[in-house]
């Protein structure tokens, strides 16, 4: 088969969650005698022809001129060099910036599309963006052959509102076996003495709960937020709890070692996702064993089940800070890292979406 993969800025993974998939997918492909290109941002730091036997494509990216009207540019770019290609299958990862273009995708390949996370409902984009984001998302469903959810909670949503079916493929992550104490020493911090979390600075990663509930607690053990805080809401947060000493925003880390380990040292990880499919972040806790403290949603409780402890507000947040201990849920720790070697393993979630494609590809013969 000849595939291309869109909508992300390209690998090897520099930036994100569909990066990382993107360049696992393609590689495995590639390993699998698959004709395979990934389009990349022009400006990618990879500025090589070809990746690991996956051919890369650069294309035009304004983005870093222009802002977020550039992502809309160059997925035209993209589609506009596939339409000259001849591909067999083109997937889709995403369509935010992608679908207003649908009617420009070449008619030859099979189009797949990873329909992501709910994006029309992160509190971050202004009611007229929302409204733009859920356009978007109904062009995508309507202009795909075929939808693949990561999450039951989209496949689910996807089937109500557009009567749609999707397949269910999951994320995948990496079992971390190789911790290294030393790490800590990086963030002042020591063996379960501390307390964490990583994810975007964003209203609805219920961050300001967390903390909310971590001050009632009058806990003062360190915590650590791992992400951006330079933005808006995450000077609000700075503002917030300034006199709270034992709350420490880290800022972003992108080295995967250190979080890794920070994540398996620590001794309660919090997961305040509520909008979205797998998170990536989520499978990563899992896979380094930490002890899981989540937003009590569907998305988390399909990837979770009754291997974690859930929280609505910030008072359940402070109860389970006072209340549960890590030493009594070792076997919760040890499921969530078993499930990632049987259920969000890297080579079956590869392997599923192999065999989707050999599937499409034999129904439209």
């Amino acid at each position: 088969m000849k595939i291309a993969i869109l909508g992300t800025r390209g690998v090897p993974n520099h930036y994100g969650g569909f990066e990382q998939f993107a360049e696992y997918f393609s590689v495995y492909l590639a390993e699998n005698e698959q004709e395979v290109y990934v389009y990349n941002s022009h400006n990618h730091p990879y500025q090589e022809k070809t990746f690991k036997g996956v051919n890369i494509l650069h294309q035009y990216d304004p983005e870093f001129k222009i802002g977020t009207a550039g992502q809309f540019m160059y997925d035209l770019n993209c589609i506009l060099d596939a339409r000259k290609r001849n591909f067999d299958i083109i997937l889709q990862l995403g369509y935010t910036s992608s679908s207003v273009w649908y009617k420009l995708l070449p008619k030859k390949p099979i189009i797949i599309t990873n329909m992501d996370g709910l994006e029309w409902k992160r509190t971050k984009y202004a009611k007229p963006v929302q409204k733009v984001l859920q356009l978007a998302e109904k062009l995508a469903v309507k202009s795909s052959d075929y939808l693949i959810s990561d999450s039951i909670g989209i496949q689910k949503y996807i089937l109500e509102k557009y009567n749609k079916a999707s397949t269910y493929i999951a994320y995948g992550a990496h079992q971390f076996s190789n911790p290294n104490i030393s790490i800590l020493d990086n963030y002042e911090v020591s063996l379960e003495n501390y307390n964490l979390i990583i994810a975007r600075l964003e209203p609805e990663n219920n961050i300001e709960t967390i903390l909310d509930g971590i001050v009632f607690s009058y806990e003062k053990m360190p915590f650590l937020v791992i992400g951006n805080h330079n933005t808006n809401f995450g000077n609000y947060l700075k503002e917030k709890f300034k006199n709270y000493s034992n709350i420490r925003f880290i800022g972003a880390v992108y080295n995967q070692e250190h979080l890794d380990n920070l994540r398996w040292f620590s001794n309660f990880y919090f997961h305040g996702h509520s909008v979205g499919g797998t998170n990536p972040s989520l499978l990563e806790a899992m896979a380094s064993k930490a002890f899981i403290f989540a937003h009590n949603n569907d998305f988390n409780k399909a990837i979770l089940g009754e291997n974690a402890y859930y929280f609505s507000n910030a008072e359940e947040v402070k109860n389970l800070t006072l209340k549960i201990k890590k030493n009594d849920n070792l076997h919760l720790i040890q499921n969530n890292f078993d499930a990632i070697e049987s259920e969000f393993n890297w080579d079956k979630i590869n392997g599923k979406y192999l065999q989707l494609f050999k599937n499409c590809l034999s129904e439209n013969q």
